[in-house]
């Protein structure tokens, strides 16, 4: 399981010129050994059929291949591109995730949920007459840790999750099997740009909170308001872009030789903490 980073990359909000740049992203896809044996929803096989995804923009969670070279060569970097997840697999890995069709050596996985709109989680808050309680997740690539996140936020009584559209774990059969079903109970919006959903949700009062090792303690941050709480990826935290959208900065304390929690237990707590202010109506 990836971890949460803590590991200190950028200066504090208030001091931005001191800030170093989180270090660029290898732009070559990331081939992963392919180790589960559950099949993906929304399964697409054969080498035309995920070129023509690809080019469309659908929604794809992985692509798969067994070989390299010729079309499976230009499928690699057209997903890659995309910030798609590139799995290699064996071919009866193949022939099972596509039920014996004829797959050419590839298969791509696509989201098995309907997404929300951003508006659409204002409407939540907005109805129930409470003030906005929204999880962003900048990145977040583990299924299993979206998973994780989704049923935490769920039960803390979030609002809805909003993902970027690339380099993003979605809606899969991993992250609902790993949400125990919070995946179909809570909204999730996909966006092609997080600092532009931030913008939105500022501008319908919602204060936005990074989660980051130079930040305030996050018991002294104010969750009662307004709260959009972003979650950085497994290994880099919050993107630049991301990080200078934030009001606010909170981090939590490390007090042993570990400096990094799971993405979504560092989640966890921070959504709890925003729940023990709520219900106690005070601040940290």
């Amino acid at each position: 399981m990836a971890d949460y980073n803590r590991k200190k990359q950028y200066g504090n909000a208030e001091n931005r010129s001191f800030r170093t740049e989180r270090p660029k992203r290898d732009v070559r896809q990331r081939r992963e050994r392919d180790d589960s044996s559950e099949p993906d929803a929304g399964i697409i096989a054969g080498r035309n059929p995920v070129i023509e995804a690809l080019k469309a923009d659908r929604p794809l969670n992985a692509v798969y291949v067994c070989g390299e070279g010729g079309s499976l060569g230009l499928i690699c970097r057209m997903a890659a591109e995309r910030g798609i997840v590139v799995k290699k697999a064996a071919e009866a890995k193949l022939d099972e995730m596509t039920g014996g069709a004829a797959h050419q050596g590839v298969a791509a996985s696509g989201a098995c949920a309907e997404y929300v709109t951003v508006e659409d989680i204002l409407a939540v808050s907005a109805k129930k007459g409470t003030k906005p309680f929204i999880i962003i997740c900048d990145e977040i690539e583990d299924p299993h840790n979206l998973g994780a996140i989704i049923r935490t936020a769920e039960a803390a009584g979030a609002d809805g999750i909003i993902i970027p559209k690339r380099r993003s774990a979605a809606l899969n059969v991993t992250v609902f099997k790993t949400s125990a079903g919070a995946a179909s109970r809570l909204p999730v919006a996909r966006v092609a740009n997080i600092p532009a959903a931030l913008d939105l949700l500022k501008e319908n009062g919602v204060w936005i909170f990074g989660t980051d090792a130079d930040g305030t303690d996050y018991t002294e941050a104010d969750f009662c308001g307004g709260t959009g709480l972003v979650i950085g990826s497994e290994g880099n935290g919050m993107g630049r872009l991301v990080r200078e959208k934030c009001d606010f900065l909170a981090s939590l304390p490390m007090m042993g030789e570990i400096t990094s929690l799971n993405a979504s237990v560092a989640a966890g707590i921070f959504m709890y903490e925003a729940v023990r202010q709520r219900r106690n109506n005070i601040r940290g």
